[in-house]
């Protein structure tokens, strides 16, 4: 069964009485464990179709079901519980805190659940670990280069262990061989973790990285590219 199921999405913003259609009639099904990359020119709707998925934002109309959740049914309070459990973020500006240390940057989205202190710790090293970080957790981020920081964002993102993982361009901010690093640690992430991730990006470098490659252009979308599935284990 599909991880995700979008039937007739639409999207629309309302700007001084003018409506601005962003998504028209979007339809996917992505797979477990599938690694797919979003491209498009700026304003095609990718960073919003994330939003939707990862329900940050609402649609106008359609069905949006992920994790066997119509969480465009959800109420706010519904959907805040089923973000934190099912739903990663990868930034491109890492949106780290820059007063806290990179151990207790990934251990907040583990603030708002029942786990005990030592929990939270073991949950925290082996993102860290997971990441190659594991000998920075007591470094602030202006002590660490780019590529380190969106490391640690990434282990932010998978410490709750999500369903899915959403990227908004998580190489826009790299240098060539940091961009690389990263590209390499997402494919570890859904090779040998299984994680289903779902990436925006402008780069054709790194979408060849993904499984299969969707098209967005003035909210309609069409396959771009295929380079074969998900991973069979």
């Amino acid at each position: 069964m599909a991880l995700v199921q979008i039937e007739n999405l639409r999207k629309v913003y309302y700007r001084d009485g003018f409506e601005i259609p962003v998504l028209d009639q979007i339809n996917l099904e992505i797979e477990p464990q599938e690694y797919l990359a979003l491209m498009g020119p700026s304003g095609s709707g990718k960073s919003t179709l994330l939003n939707l998925l990862g329900g940050i934002d609402r649609p106008t109309a359609g069905r949006l079901v992920v994790a066997n959740e119509d969480i465009s049914a959800l109420g706010p309070r519904q959907l805040a519980r089923w973000r934190a459990h099912h739903i990663g973020f990868i930034f491109q500006l890492y949106n780290l805190i820059p007063v806290l240390t990179a151990f207790q940057n990934v251990e907040l989205p583990l603030l708002l659940t029942r786990l005990s202190g030592r929990e939270r710790r073991d949950h925290v090293m082996a993102a860290l670990q997971i990441v190659g970080l594991s000998d920075r957790v007591k470094h602030y981020p202006r002590q660490l280069s780019g590529g380190q920081e969106q490391r640690v964002a990434i282990a932010r993102a998978i410490v709750s262990d999500p369903t899915l993982l959403l990227a908004d361009e998580p190489t826009g901010d790299l240098d060539a061989a940091s961009a690389a690093d990263i590209l390499t640690l997402l494919e570890r992430l859904n090779s040998e973790h299984g994680k289903t991730i779902i990436m925006v990006t402008h780069d054709p470098h790194a979408a060849e990285r993904a499984h299969r490659v969707l098209h967005l252009d003035k909210g309609q979308m069409s396959a771009h590219a295929l380079r074969g599935g998900p991973v069979t284990r």
